[in-house]
C-alpha cells in the first residue's frame, strides 16, 4: 500500500498536478474522516476517474460515504461504489 505522499507522488509523475487548494483539501479530508491512506487514495482515484479532475467537495462526500457505511480498504470501496451503482465506474 502506497502512502498518501507516494500515492500523490505517482500522480504528479503521470501528469496530474494539484494546486495547494487541492493538496490542502486532500489533507483537510483525510484529517477530518480519520481514514486510512489507502481509503484517502482511492476516494482520489474514484474522484479523478469520475470528474475527470479533483473536485474537493466530491471528494469528502466520497470519504463520508465510505466512513459513515465502515469501508476500510480499496477493494471493499471500489466493490461498494459499484454494487451501490452510486458511481458510473466499469
Amino acid at each position: 500500500m502506497n502512502t498518501l505522499e507516494d500515492y500523490l507522488l505517482s500522480l504528479k509523475s503521470k501528469g496530474f498536478h494539484f494546486g495547494e487548494d487541492a493538496i490542502g483539501f486532500i489533507y483537510f479530508g483525510k484529517q477530518y474522516t480519520e481514514a486510512s491512506d489507502e481509503l484517502i487514495n482511492t476516494a482520489i482515484e474514484i474522484t479523478l476517474k469520475v470528474q475527470k479532475r479533483f473536485d474537493g467537495s466530491f471528494y469528502i462526500s466520497l470519504l463520508e460515504t465510505f466512513m459513515a457505511n465502515e469501508i476500510k480498504g480499496r477493494r471493499e470501496a471500489l466493490n461498494f461504489v459499484k454494487v451501490k451503482q452510486l458511481l458510473p465506474l466499469p
